[in-house]
């Protein structure tokens, strides 16, 4: 399954080989860091399971048919040009009570572009579809979601870019200090920063269960 916003997701600080500019050992010391336009890929807290129960008003133990797992989550990223090109790869692995005969769950899956500094920017709903065979207990699907996003959007600002990549030195004041400290600079980083999240779309009920379980 793909999905196309029109956001830049999040700039990722990585630490990656050398470049022209980095604040290397030989040019007064420090900590190099490559900001990358690369999407960071997750799924949030709780949100990678889910429990479906038979009954459904049930959450007895002995109640429970399906039980499934978001897993081996990953990301490809194409850096060129104006755009870049993410997609997400996640597989889902389930688990149902009986061996019965053959049968098809379909469930549902957010996939949120969210700003660093806490704001959804774009949000689709998704459905995987699990097919048990005849007389299996396991069934497993592989789904994906592409991101294409304006680089323009992650590009921290000049003079922000300046403060932090300026070489400082051991001694000086402003060695002591952090950048992000001030509230301007920290307020531009995660205004430019934005996480790409991946899990189960939920009722405040199956979210309760993960929660208290």
């Amino acid at each position: 399954m793909k999905l196309r916003l029109a956001v830049l997701l999040p700039a990722v600080l990585l630490i990656g080989c050398r470049h022209s500019g980095d604040i290397t050992a030989e040019n007064g010391g420090g900590i190099y860091s490559v900001r990358s336009a690369c999407p960071l890929i997750g799924v949030p807290a709780g949100t990678g399971d889910i429990t479906l129960f038979n009954p459904s008003n049930s959450t007895d133990a002995r109640a429970i048919d399906i039980t499934a797992t978001i897993t081996d989550v990953r990301a490809t990223c194409q850096d060129a040009g104006n755009d870049v090109l993410s997609t997400a790869t996640f597989t889902v692995v389930a688990l149902r009570r009986d061996a019965g005969p053959a049968r098809q769950v379909v469930l549902p899956y957010f996939d949120v572009a969210l700003q660093g500094s806490g704001q959804i920017a774009a949000k689709r709903i998704g459905q995987v579809a699990l097919n048990f065979a005849d007389g299996k207990v396991h069934a497993w699907t592989r789904a994906q979601a592409t991101v294409r996003v304006n680089r323009g959007v992650a590009t921290l600002p000049d003079n922000v870019r300046r403060i932090l990549t300026r070489p400082r030195k051991a001694g000086e004041a402003e060695a002591a200090s952090d950048p992000l400290a001030d509230p301007a600079v920290r307020a531009a980083v995660a205004n430019a920063t934005f996480e790409h999240l991946i899990g189960f779309q939920m009722t405040p009920e199956q979210l309760k269960y993960n929660a208290t379980r």
